[in-house]
C-alpha cells in the first residue's frame, strides 16, 4: 500500500522548485494533491504535467496573504473532498539586503507570504482537522531560521517565526492527534539559486560535507514521511536535510 493512500494533501507553493517535486513525490505515493499557486501558467503546467502521472493533482491560484480567500478556498476544498488530512506550508519567498540596505517594502513583503501567509492557511484549516481529530501540518523552514544568514534578516526572521508558530501549534493540537512539525532544507539546486554566482554556489558546496547541492526530491521525500502514518508520534519536530552545511 502506498504511504499516503486516500489522503488529501494541499501544497502551497505547489507548482515549481521543492513544491513541485513534493507533489509529484506525494502523487506517487497516492494522495490527492491540491497545489495553491500565485503564478497561473506554471500553476495550469503543473497540473497537467502531475496529472500524467495520476489524475490526482488539482490546482487554485490564490496569493495566501489575502486571509478571507484563503478561508473560501480551504472551505470548497473540504467541500468538495469532505476531509483535508495533510497542510505543506510549503510557499516563501526572498528578497536579501543587508539590515543597513533593506527597504521596509523587502522587509515587509517577505514576512506577509512566508509568515503571515503559513498562519492564514493553518489557520484555515485547523477547524477542520479538528473536526477529524486527526491531520498533519507541516512548514518549510530553513537553517537559515535556525542559524541566520548574511543579508537575509527578513527571511531568517520568517522562518524561525515558522518554527516557533509549528511548536505552539504541536502543543495545542497533539492532543488531538494532529501533528506539526516543520523541515530545514539547506541549499537545495532550484531555480532560487539561479541569480547567484557560480564561483559562490562553489563556494558554498565546500562548505557542505556532502560536497553537493541538495535536490528537491529529498526534501519531498521527508515531507512526505512526515506526513505519513510511519511518522505517527512525531510531533512539534525540525528534521535538517542539508547534507551537514551546519555542522
Amino acid at each position: 500500500m502506498k504511504r499516503l493512500e486516500s489522503k488529501v494533501s494541499i501544497i502551497t507553493g505547489g507548482a515549481n522548485g521543492i513544491g513541485f517535486a513534493t507533489c509529484k513525490k506525494f502523487i506517487q505515493e497516492g494522495s490527492k494533491v491540491i497545489i495553491l499557486d500565485m503564478d497561473k501558467s506554471s500553476l495550469d503546467i503543473a497540473v497537467e504535467e502531475l496529472n500524467q502521472i495520476e489524475n490526482l493533482a488539482e490546482g487554485y491560484q490564490v496569493d495566501i496573504t489575502d486571509r478571507e480567500k484563503v478561508a473560501n478556498l480551504f472551505k470548497i476544498i473540504k467541500e468538495k473532498h469532505k476531509k483535508i488530512d495533510i497542510l505543506i506550508n510549503n510557499a516563501g519567498i526572498i528578497s536579501d539586503n543587508q539590515l543597513n540596505n533593506m527597504s521596509y517594502e523587502q522587509f515587509d513583503k517577505v514576512v506577509d507570504i512566508n509568515l503571515k501567509g503559513t498562519f492564514n492557511c493553518a489557520k484555515a484549516v485547523i477547524p477542520y482537522m479538528m473536526d477529524q481529530k486527526k491531520g498533519s501540518i507541516i512548514n518549510a523552514t530553513s537553517i537559515v531560521g535556525v542559524y541566520g544568514n548574511y543579508g537575509q534578516t527578513n527571511y531568517a526572521a520568517t522562518k524561525w517565526g515558522v518554527i516557533g508558530m509549528m511548536k505552539s501549534w504541536a502543543k495545542e493540537f497533539g492532543k488531538l492527534n494532529i501533528r506539526s512539525n516543520a523541515v530545514a532544507p539547506g541549499f537545495i539546486d532550484t531555480s532560487i539559486l539561479d541569480p547567484i554566482p557560480v564561483k559562490v554556489i562553489d563556494n558554498l558546496i565546500k562548505g557542505i560535507p556532502m560536497r553537493r547541492l541538495g535536490k528537491p526530491e529529498e526534501i519531498a521525500n521527508v515531507y512526505a514521511f512526515l506526513a505519513s502514518d510511519e511518522a505517527s508520534y512525531v510531533n512539534g519536530a525540525v528534521i535538517e536535510v542539508s547534507g551537514g552545511k551546519t555542522l
